[in-house]
């Protein structure tokens, strides 16, 4: 299979990243000092060496390789180098950790899985466009096709959270005791406890993204 991804150009890095508009909170990433003295640590105790022997073998201070150790300090290239050869590793080693691999779910268009539902055996077609692949919670991105024979079912009833965004057709979808107008363009969250459907298809077909995201058991 093809690799469509993209590798941006890393030559540059922005000391102070952009923020988006949500309110979720900093990831905690560690800083690169911090990266690179968790790696020397862990080669160093795998090389069943003392602090006082790795600093001696690099030619450095005990208290250096502590702060080292500890991420207080950035130490230079040549020291890198040095502890590097010390600890027998190639210095890319020292990075691993920093630059450890954020995965991500990536579907072309066309390529989503099909999935059988409570809603596919009345003419709604569920494709799923990706996976959450860690975390605590579980997040199902679909696209929903209704074609020109389908019918409203408006039992659907789930754990979690459910976000709609409409794409094209028309229908007065319902959750709980409210029916909702949704038009291209049009937006709609809800607590997918309650019971919930396409209550009234006006213009078919239709399609719409639809986002469910619960706690992962």
């Amino acid at each position: 299979m093809a690799d469509h991804s993209k590798k941006p150009n890393l030559g540059f890095v922005d000391p102070e990243p952009l923020a988006t508009g949500s309110n979720a909170p900093v990831t905690a990433e560690r800083t690169l000092e911090q990266a690179i003295g968790n790696q020397v640590r862990q080669q160093r105790k795998h090389a069943g060496l003392t602090v006082a022997e790795l600093a001696s073998a690099a030619q450095i201070s005990s208290g250096m390789l502590s702060k080292i150790e500890n991420g207080q300090i950035s130490p230079s290239l040549a020291t890198l180098q040095t502890l590097a050869q010390s600890l027998n590793i190639p210095i890319t080693f020292l990075f691993a950790s920093y630059e450890e691999r954020r995965d991500c779910s990536h579907v072309k268009s066309g390529e989503g899985v099909v999935i059988r539902r409570r809603g596919t055996k009345v003419g709604h077609q569920y494709q799923l466009l990706g996976h959450s692949l860690d975390g605590n919670f579980v997040v199902e991105p679909y696209l929903i096709t209704l074609s020109n024979d389908a019918v409203p079912y408006t039992a659907f009833q789930h754990e979690g959270v459910e976000f709609i965004y409409m794409l094209t057709g028309e229908v007065d979808y319902l959750h709980a005791d409210r029916i909702y107008n949704l038009a291209p363009g049009d937006a709609i969250l809800f607590d997918s406890a309650a019971p919930h459907g396409p209550a009234r298809l006006i213009s078919t077909p239709m399609t719409y993204l639809s986002i469910i995201i619960y706690p992962r058991a």
